[in-house]
């Protein structure tokens, strides 16, 4: 049963714990392949793929009032994605040569999982719907924007493609199917699956979202 100091019912629970440590290795990953493109040493390497994984789970626990992060509670969150950062350093002849369609692809995976798993928390914590959905793009957006400011580039999110679109889309989808009475885990499938499939297609066809062209 939830209580007053940690809302989150035991089956949420384990939805949530499921999807937060699949999406942190993804992002982790995807961080620590950032790092190495970018000359960072082990440290930096570590660091990139730390704040990747786990920088907008930390913003959304603390928004929500979930403290402390389950990010510090739990020694799980960080070694998953110190774990991830290790392997793909180790091996990082074999990661250096994976297409660029897989690391998008991952990279939208881990934006659904994260989307997904921000919004259902909100929701569990008595936070509105709107705002939930918020919860879930910041969620899935945060660490990357994070990323990008440690190696000093405009956030992706504010200039590239549809991405943070993409979460907010399929956190909207998810809170709809919620509303509908179906269980958490099919709404949770739904969004998941409606957020990476933009996000996929997005990238396919170069989508963008509109911008005022530059002057002169």
């Amino acid at each position: 049963m939830p209580d007053a100091k940690n809302p989150v019912s035991d089956s949420t629970a384990r939805l949530l714990y499921v999807v937060d440590l699949t999406g942190i290795f993804v992002f982790a990953l995807e961080g620590a392949l950032a790092g190495m493109a970018g000359s960072l040493d082990l440290l930096g390497v570590m660091v990139l793929a730390f704040t990747t994984a786990l920088a907008g789970g930390v913003m959304r626990d603390v928004l929500i009032g979930a403290a402390p992060p389950m990010a510090i509670r739990d020694w799980r969150y960080p070694t998953v994605a110190f774990v991830a950062a290790g392997l793909a350093f180790v091996l990082h002849g074999i990661a250096e040569r994976v297409p660029g369609v897989m690391l998008m692809v991952l990279d939208a995976a881990g934006l659904s999982l994260f989307a997904m798993a921000g919004t259902e928390k909100a929701l569990a914590y008595g936070i509105h719907p709107f705002v939930a959905i918020l919860m879930g793009a910041i969620t899935g957006a945060g660490g990357g924007t994070i990323r990008d400011m440690l190696l000093a580039q405009v956030p992706a999110v504010l200039h590239k493609e549809v991405y943070a679109t993409a979460a907010l889309f399929g956190s909207a989808i998810m809170v709809v199917t919620l509303k509908l009475s179906t269980s958490p885990a099919l709404a949770a499938a739904t969004g998941a699956s409606a957020c990476f499939g933009l996000r996929v297609i997005s990238v396919w066809q170069q989508w963008n979202l509109p911008r005022v062209a530059a002057g002169p």
